[in-house]
């Protein structure tokens, strides 16, 4: 097999892919409902098809003959990531993957209706089945100690439990006792100032504002509204973006544009040379994170931003917004208050969030937690974090598409994209003046150095060697502690 057949492989392989993505998008948000159950079937049958692809004889030739053949490091580098997919998928067995993917499409489906019917139960039945499928691929993948490793593998290369469980001990060591002390302090933020009702066609205005400031290319992609907000490469010239709008909150579609929009400038620019290859990929679910965490937190919940963009916000909100002092309303849209829901969550309590689904993630893989004890042990352990309970399965467990989905191992790549978020900015520092630019609503020199180190690399580089590469260093959790500290020791006055 030639270097041109496997590049013509590769190319067929992501045509199906975007087909396949494509689907995925309409069903999340354009899709007629009695549609659902007939495009499972047709999503079933092109992953079936990439499956084949991704595990057939041809591949696995070429795999051991086109290294022969060329020095060019993006095809050698093709290769290796062609292999190391090839080596876990063709462990599992053909018929099996297919009914995991059905599986999943009715599960996406079932969990809307769960939503709608505020019911935990409609859901359920779909979970166990999932799970069963993930604790299957991880035994044949070859984990035989905790089989979640082969979960965290499959979104993060390298990561374990025995390396996240003491990192994310020491990020609630230092965060609890910081929440706590922002709880028993009598300063006091006011958000109701900003609570007031905002006209969904303005407050998109204004998101498409900032991602077209951002350098979102519009050219290369859309906004849409869905109930879960997410970011979709249909291919490097398609990448779409949702956001859901809450007319009594404007953060939740703002920040939540913000910070999908930080997702698609990384599929945006992607190396052209990596188009239509097995490269054109983020390095890993926790860099992917890292993108969107930087810019709807570093940048959008920061200080500078307002500073340059609150007058442009005030020009889109209505009147009961217009007499906001600047200040007041930065710390309004960065109060700290435990809530129900990930999404709407400030950047402090975030973490726990996502270290509670870690910690019951595990406990469904391992056997210790069954799918009927979820709702019960998730309020169990939001009251236990956060000191709230809910009171209802949409507020609990139904808030994520994400289990639904098949997605086990996904969620602590949020926190380990924080972390990594973090690391970059004080990075950039270093080259760039960071709150200048913010303050002058400037973000292109940001952008640029992020497409340069993080984004054109696609799959290039390993997760922790893109890290190492830009910061000199691995995974460190200080940087997110300092800055979480730092920010909110300031807006609290906490001495």
């Amino acid at each position: 097999m030639s270097v041109e057949a496997f590049k013509a492989y590769m190319k067929e392989m992501k045509a199906y892919q975007e087909a396949l993505n494509l689907i995925f998008w309409d069903m999340r948000t354009k899709i007629p409902k009695k549609a659902m159950e007939e495009r499972t079937d047709v999503v079933g049958v092109l992953s079936d098809k990439i499956y084949q692809m991704q595990t057939s004889d041809d591949l696995k030739e070429m795999i051991e003959t086109v290294p022969t053949q060329t020095s060019d490091p993006l095809i050698l580098k093709a290769i290796a990531v062609a292999e190391e997919d090839y080596q876990r998928n063709v462990k599992i067995p053909q018929a099996e993957y297919r009914q995991f993917v059905v599986v999943q499409a009715k599960s996406e489906a079932a969990w809307q209706e769960a939503r709608e019917a505020n019911d935990f139960e409609m859901l359920a039945p779909y979970l166990e089945q999932l799970i069963a499928y993930n604790k299957s691929f991880s035994h044949y993948w070859g984990y035989e100690g905790h089989l979640y490793d082969g979960l965290l593998n499959s979104y993060e290369p390298g990561l374990t439990t025995a390396i996240l469980d003491p990192v994310f001990e020491t990020l609630k060591d230092a965060l609890v006792p910081l929440i706590k002390a922002i709880e028993d302090q009598a300063v006091d933020v006011d958000v109701q100032q900003i609570l007031h009702h905002f006209p969904k066609d303005d407050q998109k205005a204004f998101a498409l504002s900032i991602l077209d400031r951002m350098g979102f290319d519009f050219d290369k992609g859309r906004l849409d509204e869905t109930i879960h907000p997410f970011a979709i490469g249909i291919h490097p010239f398609d990448v779409r973006v949702t956001t859901r709008y809450d007319e009594r909150d404007f953060r939740t579609a703002l920040f939540g544009t913000i910070h999908e929009g930080g997702h698609a400038l990384y599929e945006q620019n992607f190396d052209e040379a990596l188009h239509h290859t097995v490269l054109a990929d983020g390095a890993s679910m926790g860099i992917h994170e890292s993108q969107s965490l930087f810019w709807e937190n570093f940048i959008g919940r920061s200080n500078d931003f307002w500073d340059s963009q609150f007058k442009h916000f005030l020009s889109h909100a209505p009147a009961a917004f217009q007499t906001l002092e600047k200040q007041s309303f930065y710390r309004a849209v960065n109060e700290v208050k435990p809530s129900f829901i990930r999404i709407e969550a400030d950047e402090l309590t975030y973490a726990m969030h996502i270290i509670l689904r870690y910690e019951l993630e595990k406990e469904l893989i391992d056997g210790s937690l069954t799918v009927q004890e979820l709702p019960k042990a998730w309020n169990d352990k939001m009251e236990a974090y956060l000191g709230i309970r809910p009171d209802q399965d949409i507020d609990g467990v139904l808030q994520d598409i994400h289990w639904a989905a098949g997605d086990f191992g996904y969620f602590p790549t949020y926190l380990l994209g924080y972390m990594y978020a973090a690391q970059i900015y004080k990075r950039i520092e270093t080259d760039i003046h960071m709150p200048m630019m913010i303050k002058m609503g400037d973000y292109s020199p940001i952008r640029e150095w992020l497409t340069e180190h993080v984004h054109r690399h696609g799959k290039m580089k390993k997760p922790l060697e893109l890290i190492e590469d830009m910061t000199g260093e691995g995974l460190n959790p200080d940087y997110l502690i300092h800055y979480l500290t730092d920010k909110y020791t300031d807006i609290y006055q906490i001495k």
